[in-house]
């Protein structure tokens, strides 16, 4: 492989495949035109500019760095989002370009010497994708998007159905020039037989696509460590940490909509070290690193990274979709401070109705903080009984009888989330993705009420969520409210009794309407009928009528529940 070549020449005649202790396919795609452009859509828009424009420089692909593992057998270490990209445009461009007319000599060449000849694939992604990639991508067998389990595998799909939409309409000319422009691309390349080499390369080098997560770079420097300092054990520290990172990177690709990895790398800190106040991942761990032995503790915390990722994903999946109590807390999201000791718990091996409890009393208490606002640590409150909960002592009971006492406690150093700041907290406007959740609760509330063994609606049921203001913010001068006066701006617009939940395409529908015209559409959710209740006698929705229900939401329902 030489150092300055084309990307032709890159591929041809070798097997090159991304190992699966690296990460999966990232880069996005933006389908919505009105939307900002992902790495797909730029990629994309450069060789599209590029092929339009007359200059004769080849266009430039970047720096690629390999790990050579045979004489033709090369792992990707940095370069391996581009060259997937690469791979999965031209495999759509030459499956456009055969529906015009059958290749050329020249191209069935390059067609063979980049993307496959006879059963040999010249490129591999990550192993538990990869017969989605050959599927899709490059045999083109598999036509529909069932069955996509990982994050990766929907990219994978987006991206190659987006190229094929772009070049459906493209004539010959247009085909024949990309082409040739991308197999004559320029590249270089720097293939290492030496893996600590090829490690040490990716931790400073500037990556061109995504920037490498700080967990990326922690892998990356936990295996030069052992590379370094791993003895007769290195080998096998290697391969362990290589098989621990691609359960991780399959777990990610499974969650990382839910989840941020460099949140999960701190999250693992405070569990590895038992305290709520670890934050800079970074700095921490190569301190440990600079210690005159780190592998006990690469060791270990490799270990502590992959559990935590396992746990996640049964958290953010399977337990998620059963459980209530866990979608609850999921759908309030800002839940920092939660994750931790829900890492424990399923460390500990909580059944999972304990699991729903902690769940229950950890809501309560960072939706308290949220909308009250303090600048007061809530991890220094609790903290102590977070490094408590040990696997020897691994009640959750110390947590909940915690946090009941901090609710009601009115000792000033506690007082800041009691029920007295709370209830005025709740008293005005509010974000309103909280005041959606809060709705969302309150909606469940309404329909329990009389109803035994009644099942909540999940959040994720309401089409597109938003808040509705029953009586709008623009007023209407046919409205049917009360009338638009200093205090009734200031004071009842924006407030819980004036909220309502609507699916965006109703809201949308409803707008500036008078109140009868929105009266008359509020016949779904239980909380739109409630207003139907409160004004059967009056049509005219009122100072009073809004103080009676924001007093009822917030006694009968969020002060009992919260």
């Amino acid at each position: 492989m030489e150092a300055a070549t084309t990307i032709k020449q890159m591929i041809a005649g070798n097997k090159i495949f991304v190992p699966s202790y690296q990460r999966a396919y990232s880069w996005e795609t933006e389908t919505e035109k009105n939307k900002s452009p992902k790495q797909t859509n730029v990629f994309l828009s450069d060789l599209d500019d590029y092929n339009k424009s007359s200059t004769k420089t080849p266009y430039y692909f970047g720096h690629f760095l390999f790990e050579q593992k045979e004489k033709t057998v090369f792992g990707v270490i940095d370069g391996q989002q581009r060259l997937t990209t690469i791979v999965i445009f031209l495999s759509a461009l030459f499956t456009r370009l055969k529906l015009i007319r059958p290749l050329t000599e020249d191209e069935n060449e390059s067609f063979e010497d980049i993307i496959k000849q006879n059963s040999n694939y010249r490129f591999a992604t990550v192993d538990y994708d990869n017969q989605l990639f050959k599927d899709y991508v490059i045999e083109q067998t598999k036509k529909d998007k069932n069955g996509l389990e990982t994050e990766s595998a929907k990219r994978i799909v987006q991206a190659f159905d987006f190229f094929t939409l772009f070049l459906a309409d493209k004539d010959e000319n247009y085909l024949s020039n990309m082409l040739s422009a991308i197999r004559s691309a320029s590249c270089t390349t720097h293939p290492v037989s030496d893996e600590s080499e090829a490690i040490q390369m990716f931790i400073f080098q500037n990556n061109r696509g995504k920037k490498p997560s700080n967990l990326e770079i922690i892998k990356a420097q936990f295996m030069f460590n052992v590379h370094l300092y791993g003895g007769e054990e290195k080998e096998s520290l290697i391969d362990e940490i290589k098989n621990r990172f691609e359960k991780i990177y399959k777990s990610i690709s499974s969650i990382e909509y839910r989840i941020d990895e460099d949140d999960v790398l701190v999250y693992t800190l405070r569990v590895h070290f038992n305290s709520l106040w670890e934050a800079n991942a970074i700095d921490k761990i190569n301190k440990l690193l600079s210690e005159s032995d780190p592998i006990p503790f690469i060791k270990s915390f490799t270990r502590s990274l992959a559990i935590s990722f396992e746990h996640l994903t049964t958290f953010f999946g399977k337990d998620e979709r059963e459980n209530i109590e866990i979608h609850s807390l999921v759908t309030l999201g800002g839940i920092s401070v939660a994750i931790p000791f829900i890492i424990k718990a399923y460390k500990f091996g909580l059944p999972t109705n304990e699991i729903c409890k902690l769940c229950t009393a950890l809501e309560s208490i960072v939706l308290r903080h949220r909308l009250v606002g303090t600048k007061a640590y809530i991890e220094s409150r609790i903290g102590e009984d977070y490094a408590k909960f040990t696997e020897q002592a691994n009640s959750i009971q110390p947590i909940i009888d915690r946090i009941e006492f901090i609710k009601s406690i009115t000792e000033w150093w506690w007082a800041y989330w009691n029920n007295n700041e709370f209830e005025k907290s709740i008293q005005g406007g509010m974000n309103h993705s909280t005041a959606k959740y809060l709705l969302w609760k309150y909606e469940n509330f309404l329909e329990s009420q009389g109803k035994n063994g009644y099942t909540p609606m999940r959040y994720d049921r309401i089409i597109e969520p938003e808040l509705e203001h029953i009586a709008p913010q623009t007023e209407n001068p046919e409205s049917g409210y009360a009338e638009y006066d200093e205090e009734f701006k200031q004071q009842y617009i924006d407030c819980l009794g004036n909220y309502l939940l609507l699916s965006k395409s109703h809201n949308c529908s409803v707008g500036n309407n008078p109140f009868t015209d929105k009266r008359s559409s509020y016949n779904h959710l239980a909380q739109q009928r409630e207003i139907h209740d409160m004004t059967s006698e009056n049509k005219v929705w009122t100072k009073e009528l809004i103080t009676q229900r924001k007093h009822k939401i917030i006694t009968e329902f969020i002060l009992k529940t919260f």
